[in-house]
């Protein structure tokens, strides 16, 4: 009976331990933001100023080499030296080079005598006209071997096509060079180039100018400037040179030229970067608020309507907004009304997306391109 009793116990227990444990609820799990990629679209929210990191390069850039091979004699200029156009910058030894023109000189000396006698000859009747063809053309050739040699041995100097500064030296004193083997690297810093990359959806809002105006025409309808660091309180003014029309493959974006002036107090040398500041209000398509956008960004709601989701920077939260769209282009498409510039618009994943629900943005390593087959 006391064994009965005790086995009861132990039961009863047991059954009142599982119990307590079964009143508590497990913890719910913490809510989770949905990864997204976002996409930022341009407009003319902020005036129509932008800025871009620019990259300097020299208008005038040229690799010198010498046009005969030898052996460098002499070098007069170092890295980072300003020359001036016809500056004699090297020489190769000319030993060699005038050993052929004294050959030829002597070469040239004696069939321009025999030339001469046979003018005198043939006009008397002594030799035959063919002969006297053959004197005239020993003499030609001669005198064209001259000139080759002589210019061979000019060319062992070399000299700057331009004003500039010698930016690299490929090759010492007493060393062997050959043809066309770089010697210098020359770039005008009195004339300089600014080059940004410009995206391609501001490149599709900016309304092109009259077929007839030229680059300075279309300079006065973009405003830009360019600053350096450590004296952002002077802008240099440029002027539009070019506007790429082909994208790079990798970025997508189209690369913009413009020209610049020295700077008179401070270098500025080609390799070095600047911040551009670019007004496009004159060119930017102010009457409608026409964007493109990546094609997967426009979903449809319950009506067949296109709408696109918004990010709130500030909360992390997305909310959707009604949009028109227009044309396609690739993987673009354009929105007509809905959109007014500098919203950043969810790109990849937003079928998945609901009402106020948190996102984070995806981390550019985790962005892979997605299939054509993928659902957006």
């Amino acid at each position: 009976m006391k064994l009965v009793l005790r086995t009861l116990y132990v039961t009863l227990t047991a059954s009142a331990l599982l119990s307590g444990c079964g009143d508590k609820e497990p913890p719910s799990p913490e809510a989770s933001s949905r990864p997204v990629k976002t996409f930022l679209v341009a407009g003319n929210a902020g005036g129509g100023e932008r800025s871009f990191p620019g990259r300097i390069e020299s208008t005038n850039r040229a690799d010198l080499s010498f046009r005969v091979a030898g052996t460098v004699q002499d070098i007069l200029v170092k890295e980072g030296d300003l020359v001036e156009q016809g500056q004699l910058l090297a020489k190769l030894d000319p030993t060699d080079y005038r050993t052929v023109v004294q050959d030829r000189q002597a070469t040239f000396d004696n069939s321009e005598r025999n030339f001469q006698r046979g003018k005198e000859l043939v006009g008397d009747g002594f030799i035959s006209r063919t002969e006297y063809d053959r004197l005239e053309a020993n003499f030609k050739t001669s005198e064209a071997a001259l000139a080759t040699a002589r210019q061979d041995l000019a060319y062992t100097e070399l000299k700057a096509p331009f004003g500039g500064r010698v930016a690299k030296r490929y090759a010492e004193k007493f060393e062997e060079i050959g043809i066309k083997q770089t010697m210098f690297t020359l770039q005008d810093v009195n004339n300089l180039q600014v080059k940004i990359d410009l995206p391609e959806s501001l490149l599709r809002s900016i309304r092109p100018g009259p077929k007839e105006a030229d680059a300075s025409n279309e300079s006065r309808d973009i405003t830009a400037f360019a600053t350096f660091e450590g004296k952002t309180d002077q802008p240099f003014a440029l002027s539009l040179r070019e506007i790429s029309t082909r994208a790079d493959p990798k970025t997508q974006t189209f690369e913009v030229t413009f020209d610049m002036a020295a700077p008179k107090d401070f270098i500025v040398l080609p390799g070095m970067t600047a911040t551009v500041l670019i007004d496009f209000s004159a060119r930017l398509q102010n009457a409608d608020t026409t964007q493109w956008v990546p094609l997967n960004a426009v979903v449809a709601d319950s009506t067949l309507g296109a709408r696109v989701w918004i990010l709130d920077p500030q909360t992390m939260t997305v909310s959707s907004t009604g949009v028109e769209v227009g044309r396609m282009q690739g993987d673009q498409i354009e929105i007509t009304s809905g959109l007014s510039g500098g919203e950043e618009i969810v790109s990849v994943g937003a079928s998945y997306l609901a009402e106020g629900m948190q996102v984070t943005r995806m981390k550019p390593s985790e962005q892979a391109v997605p299939r054509a087959d993928d659902p957006s």
